[in-house]
């Protein structure tokens, strides 16, 4: 009977009641876990995926930019050559009619005949090279534009206009709004 007894104690019962409740957290425990890590390795492993495609889609275009990048530098030194190449072809003409002048001249002593052939050459020179987009800045008579002309002389007068450029002391040229060489000038100032 008292072995019976024994088996009816209530602390015995409650010894086993917080063991099972024991093992069952621990249990649930480690399967909480390891749901955890499941879902977590499965939403890196996505994430690595994601960023692995970022990534590669980044180095294409970062390659396609470079490869864009060399094929316009290319272009721009085609351009450059080219545009060279265009001038240098007009003005081997103008050369060679200095040649061809220069010969022809060589037993002329008047100086009407040499003037008219220097002329003559001057003016292909400036049809070559208005042809190529060089422009004349104009000067006289114009209102002074520090864009266009530097003032290396300025003259007090009540002739003209303040501001007003006398004459030209050296051409300027520009190609398009492109200033090549501004047009040394004297402007006018105000006479105290």
């Amino acid at each position: 009977m008292s072995h019976k007894h024994h088996n009816n104690n209530p602390f015995k019962n409650s010894d086993n009641i917080a063991e099972d409740t024991k093992k069952e957290t621990s249990e649930c425990g480690n399967n909480q876990p390891e749901n955890v890590s499941e879902t977590s390795n499965s939403e890196i492993n996505e994430l690595q995926q994601k960023y692995d495609t970022l990534n590669q889609q980044y180095l294409r275009l970062a390659a396609d930019f470079d490869n864009y990048r060399k094929r316009q530098e290319h272009e721009r030194e085609e351009l450059l050559k080219f545009g060279t190449e265009n001038a240098l072809k007009k003005m081997i003409e103008v050369l060679d009619n200095f040649e061809r002048g220069k010969k022809a001249l060589e037993g002329v002593d008047d100086c009407e005949k040499v003037k008219e052939s220097f002329d003559l050459v001057h003016k292909q020179v400036v049809d070559a090279l208005t042809k190529l987009g060089l422009e004349t800045i104009e000067t006289e008579g114009k209102e002074f534009d520090p864009n266009f002309h530097d003032a290396v002389m300025q003259t007090p007068t009540s002739e003209q206009p303040e501001h007003t450029i006398i004459n030209e002391l050296q051409k300027g040229y520009k190609m398009g709004d492109k200033v090549l060489r501004p047009a040394l000038v004297n402007v006018a100032t105000s006479q105290d």
